[in-house]
């Protein structure tokens, strides 16, 4: 943030954001000796997990890739490039609190930490009207949200007595009904900022609207955060006893009008940003699995998933940044002008869709065993395996445009950085593809 005052030259804020993730990257890595053991509790606020450090390392590492692909775009949104960087290490010290609260009101915080610097970066392009709207919607549904949020942290304290969620004990046998209600609330306002169904209205319009440079970070590292909050609070607190069957229910039709809704969606989409906004919500569907199973599988699901969602997802929206039309026309013939971008492209949604020897295969492979694993989601995982077919339909309707019919694509002139970054992205997708364990082994 105060770099912006002594650095005039745009371009180098760039690296000094680099170096500064790397160092966040090593500083978090240097903590995993110290929970190797067995996670420990600061003044009941902060617990450091293995899962936690972990879950870090991948929400870092998939920025670092972020800055390398996309940081350069930051110049383009006007004179405050400083402060667009500063509004992401905010955002990622929210997500590093929502992978590791030991209290209500650090979940809290967690959220809104996420939240806000999200409104600012939505209405980022103060000359367009659709950034202006995107970021008034989400600043006005996510503050309703936040209100829920608070509402049923507030039941479930009246119930339990306590704000720290070891404490809570609400996987007892008999359910406290302000409890159930606390619960409930939680799910619906988490549910909003993870983009599920039927609280999803918010995030086309939003993704849509906003500069794509930043879109490309919302729909993919902050939702992740989003699911962390999400699996840590429900895994931790809420399992177990007679409590668990009636919030698994909920989130079980959840998943299910989630997966129908965003793949259905994205069929009848003109525009690849757009068709990418419902393709999120379709993958939030996966990504619930892992919070509804209720097991390790779940949480190492979520680790995998996170980093293959993100990875690909940030790499389509670093090349789509190039292109000046977001039409699947404007993909025509892209693979005999550019065949790196082209072929970056084609692995990136062969792992969205979640074809095998790509990383998008295992992490949904991963969530729908610990469904399985469940005993009683059967029939969702039916569904979820239909929903992944048909999203191999729109997917592949990109790959078509690119390399079947023919076209003059305008491309934005590539730096061999960018092309490098490129290639390291192709490379880790490759490599989580075929092995999953180089990332799992840790937890």
């Amino acid at each position: 943030m105060f770099v912006g005052l002594f650095v005039r030259n745009k371009q180098h804020i760039k690296f000094f954001a680099i170096a500064a993730i790397i160092i966040a990257f090593i500083a978090n890595l240097a903590q995993y000796p110290s929970v190797q053991l067995g996670g420990y509790v600061m003044y009941g606020m902060i617990e450091v997990t293995k899962f936690g450090v972990l879950f870090n390392a991948v929400a870092l590492g998939t920025t670092l890739l972020y800055f390398l692909l996309s940081g350069s775009e930051f110049e383009k949104m006007g004179e405050h490039v400083a402060d667009y960087f500063a509004l992401i290490f905010f955002i990622l010290a929210g997500i590093s609190l929502a992978a590791s609260f030991s209290n209500l009101l650090m979940l809290f915080l967690a959220i809104e930490i996420m939240s806000i610097p999200q409104y600012i970066l939505a209405g980022a392009d103060k000359k367009s009207l659709k950034s202006n709207e995107a970021s008034l919607k989400y600043f006005l549904m996510g503050s309703f949200s936040t209100g829920i949020l608070l509402m049923g942290i507030t039941l479930i304290y009246g119930a339990a007595g306590s704000f720290e969620i070891a404490a809570l004990g609400l996987g007892a046998e008999s359910v406290h009904p302000l409890a159930l209600c606390g619960i409930i609330l939680m799910v619906f306002a988490l549910a909003f900022k993870v983009s599920a169904v039927p609280f999803h209205f918010w995030t086309p319009d939003v993704y849509d609207g906003s500069p794509t440079v930043f879109t490309a970070f919302m729909s993919t590292v902050v939702k992740a955060g989003g699911f962390v909050a999400f699996l840590r609070m429900f895994h931790t607190s809420f399992a177990g006893g007679s409590i668990s069957h009636h919030w698994t229910l909920i989130l079980s039709l959840i998943t299910a009008g989630t997966l129908v809704l965003g793949n259905f969606s994205a069929v009848f989409q003109q525009s690849v940003k757009r068709m990418l906004a419902y393709s999120s919500i379709a993958q939030a569907g996966f990504m619930l699995f892992a919070v509804v199973s209720l097991n390790s599988m779940g949480a190492q699901g979520i680790i995998l998933y996170a980093a293959a969602y993100s990875i690909a997802t940030i790499g389509v929206f670093a090349v789509l940044m190039k292109l000046k039309d977001y039409t699947f026309e404007g993909f025509n013939g892209l693979a005999r002008k550019e065949p790196l971008l082209a072929g970056a492209v084609a692995v990136f949604l062969f792992s969205l869709a979640g074809i095998p020897v790509t990383a998008g295969f295992f992490a949904k492979y991963f969530v729908l065993s610990a469904a399985i694993l469940n005993g009683r989601l059967l029939w969702l995982v039916v569904l979820a395996v239909l929903c992944a077919a048909i999203s191999v339909y729109y997917y592949f309707r990109v790959i078509i445009a690119m390399y079947f019919k023919t076209g003059e694509p305008e491309v934005e002139q590539t730096s061999g950085g960018f092309k490098a970054a490129l290639v390291l992205a192709i490379i880790l997708v490759l490599v989580l593809g075929l092995f999953p364990n180089l990332l799992l082994c840790w937890l």
